[in-house]
């Protein structure tokens, strides 16, 4: 049984990722078992180019800044298990115990993070009575979001990046999926906010 899973490796769910890796050595943090499904192909990075993302270099390539994120998590924190290869197909189950279905296999978690995008259709099962229209994005577009407060579809489940509403912005998506992060680290704390620092001398 999973701690968390979180769905996807863009830039929230790495980012939400990277988080939740770094508070290892919190007492309340340091036994959590994590996963992340790390589907990238239908990522919006992939044909991306970054001139205006704080502490990215401009002219960095989406692509590049995919492979290397992942490489970041598996260098900083290797007990964050990285599933490769799959696709979440289906969710079911309630907090506490989920089942994730994969086109390859089936996990159980205790939290979930999806952070997939906002094409349309939405392509898990489980969730569609939570799909609307995306709030911020042009109607055109056709995009959608999950219904969410402040992240938290249902309980357990969270959304991140622009499948829970926000813009697309590389800087946004982070601080989304950091957000997250920090909501779950503040639950394992018992409800005892929680940001997971690093400084120089300690």
């Amino acid at each position: 049984m999973l701690d968390v899973l979180i769905i996807g490796a863009g830039v929230s769910d790495v980012s939400c990722a990277l988080i939740l890796g770094s508070a290892q050595n919190k007492p309340f943090a340091m036994d959590k078992k994590i996963a992340i499904v790390a589907h990238q192909k239908a990522s919006s990075l992939q044909n991306a180019i970054f001139n205006n993302a704080y502490g990215i270099p401009a002219g960095k390539l989406g692509s590049e800044l995919l492979d290397e994120s992942l490489e970041h998590l598996t260098n900083s924190y290797p007990h964050v298990q990285q599933i490769h290869g799959e696709k979440v197909v289906s969710i079911s189950g309630e907090a506490g115990n989920f089942t994730i279905t994969t086109n390859k296999s089936s996990l159980q978690a205790k939290i979930v993070v999806i952070a997939i995008g906002s094409g349309n259709p939405f392509t898990i099962e489980g969730l569609e009575s939570f799909v609307i229209p995306h709030q911020k994005a042009a109607p055109e577009k056709n995009r959608i979001q999950l219904k969410n407060t402040d992240h938290l579809v249902t309980e357990g489940i969270y959304a991140a990046g622009v499948l829970a509403g926000h813009r697309s912005q590389l800087s946004i998506a982070a601080g989304s999926g950091a957000s997250v992060a920090t909501d779950i680290l503040t639950f394992w704390n018992n409800g005892n906010p929680v940001q997971v620092h690093d400084a120089l001398g300690k």
